[in-house]
């Protein structure tokens, strides 16, 4: 590959990890305030023991294992943008000018 191209694909795959990594910080934010939820829905449902406090907490923890997943996969998609800058920048070095 071009070293031209090798550092529009850096720059490129650097602009989507920062995005990424922002995303996950979000994301992180708002897995904590869902988790904090789903476990006061479960408080709440052991103590009133109502089915009205049971659909609400399952409603809450639904939310909460949605957003861990997606945790999971922005996870995911980090370690492989960073596999992929580690591959382009080894390409850098490899490759004379």
């Amino acid at each position: 590959m071009h070293r031209s191209l090798v550092e529009r694909s850096l720059r490129d795959v650097h602009g989507r990890l920062v995005k990424a990594r922002h995303d996950l910080a979000v994301l992180d934010e708002q897995l904590e305030v869902l988790s904090d939820a789903a476990d006061e829905a479960r408080i709440r449902s052991l103590v009133s023991e109502t089915p009205l406090a049971a659909s609400e907490f399952t409603d809450a923890q639904r939310h909460a294992d949605v957003a861990s997943r997606a945790r999971a996969s922005l996870v995911d998609t980090i370690g492989a943008l960073e596999r992929r800058q580690d591959d382009l920048l080894g390409q850098l070095v490899v490759e004379p000018r």
